[in-house]
């Protein structure tokens, strides 16, 4: 048997093992592995210098290092992620009534585990975690195959998560990190479709499309983030100066981040000249229209089809609007189904821009960062779904779940 199939059929097994447990054992495993993160500590950031010693040496993008960083505040965020999750309500046997037919079945509907989920990523070892931790306690094994670029910290951290399995008798096939990155076990796993339930990519977009191309898994799409911050007429210049800096320049190499800057016409004078001056004194390389180059000649002009760019970078385009709907109109062209932001004090706008864009994630002044399993009281993210099936934002323990109908009768037959 290969090691994909040896690997896929044993997280296949676990998976039952786990339907069994009540949420208090779940728990206190979980509460352990947040323990046992900190109390490693050491052992994680070693294996993840040895991936970041080759990350600089084959010179990978500053955004994917940044991605790959761990350092003593990650690994708290990691282990203060799990915690949160003990805190969540345990969807697992949740039922809700669908009432009783005119025959006397009654119907309704209990919350049950996919069963086993694959991620493939990229240099993000921290997805180790919180796949792990959230597959887990929604009752579904997870194999984790990351990219080469954070192999060592994947494996340190599985490691630990593992031996905590160990220690209260669980398989520890429940988190399975697959310790060879040569691509041909990426087109095995894709093909374990009586084994995997489901296959979520996160990374970037070359890697999204390959999965969803190749997969004969069912694949949760995790596309691009170009994510927009309205500036409408009746903003607050203060707040959509405070979003644009938090939202840009707090970190770059994130999906959340800002990429795109939407300005309406009628407070542009008064907004731009200050927005530019933030922009410069980050540091930002700044593109635009035609329109908002006349603020600054600096700022690099862009063609209408070159806005939507992914820059994950100090690096933002700009566009002056017409109104609401010239801004919604581009975000629905160049926008990718992420995160998108108003800043208004104009409550019927607000609500309109909220009702009208298509996003997983639409908000009123506050920040696209906030685009976040965590902060959005999830625990931690499985990732980001752009799509629609079967979920749509952040996805937390719910979203790792499905319904089965359950139906009760007294002998009922069809006639």
């Amino acid at each position: 048997m290969s090691l994909i199939r040896t690997i896929s059929t044993a997280a296949a097994t676990a998976a039952r093992a786990l339907a069994v447990l009540d949420e208090n054992k779940k728990n206190q495993v979980l509460t352990d592995m947040a323990t046992a993160l900190r109390q490693q500590q050491l052992s994680i950031l070693t294996a993840n210098e040895k991936d970041l010693v080759e990350a600089h040496k084959n010179n990978l993008a500053l955004s994917m290092i940044d991605r790959l960083t761990l350092n003593p505040e990650r690994i708290e965020d990691m282990a203060a992620g799990i915690e949160t999750i003990v805190e969540l309500d345990d969807p697992i046997g949740a039922e809700r009534d669908l009432g009783e037919r005119p025959n006397g079945i009654k119907i309704s509907k209990m919350r049950v585990p996919l069963g086993v989920v694959c991620m493939i990523y990229e240099a993000r070892p921290n997805v180790t975690a919180d796949a792990g931790a959230l597959c887990f306690k929604s009752g579904n094994a997870v194999i984790l195959r990351g990219g080469k670029e954070a192999l060592n910290s994947s494996l340190a951290i599985a490691e630990v998560l593992q031996a905590v399995l160990n220690q209260h008798g669980l398989p520890e096939a429940l988190i399975s990190v697959v310790p060879d990155p040569d691509r041909a076990h990426m087109m095995e796993l894709m093909e374990q479709r009586e084994l995997i339930d489901v296959i979520i990519p996160r990374g970037g977009e070359g890697l999204i499309n390959f999965v969803t191309d190749n997969s004969k898994v069912p694949v949760i799409q995790h596309f691009k983030g170009v994510c927009h911050l309205y500036v409408d007429k009746d903003a607050d210049i203060e707040k959509a100066l405070n979003l644009l800096e938090n939202g840009k320049t707090q970190r770059t190499g994130v999906c959340n981040a800002l990429e795109g800057l939407l300005v309406h016409a009628d407070i542009a004078d008064e907004f731009m000249p200050k927005a530019i001056q933030l922009l410069k004194d980050h540091g930002v390389r700044i593109n635009g229209c035609q329109q908002a180059k006349q603020y600054n000649t600096d700022i690099h002009e862009l063609n209408t089809e070159d806005f939507g760019a992914e820059y994950l970078d100090l690096e933002i385009a700009i566009r002056i609007v017409a109104d609401t709907d010239e801004a919604m109109l581009h975000i629905a062209r160049f926008g990718s189904n992420h995160t998108e932001v108003i800043c208004t004090e104009n409550e019927i706008t607000a609500k309109r821009f909220q009702r009208s864009v298509d996003a997983s994630v639409v908000m009123v002044n506050a920040s696209s960062r906030f685009s976040d399993g965590s902060q959005l009281g999830l625990g931690a993210e499985i990732g980001i779904a752009t799509t629609k099936l079967h979920a749509y934002g952040p996805m937390g323990l719910e979203s790792l779940t499905t319904e089965k109908y359950l139906v009760h009768g007294d002998g009922q037959i069809r006639a």
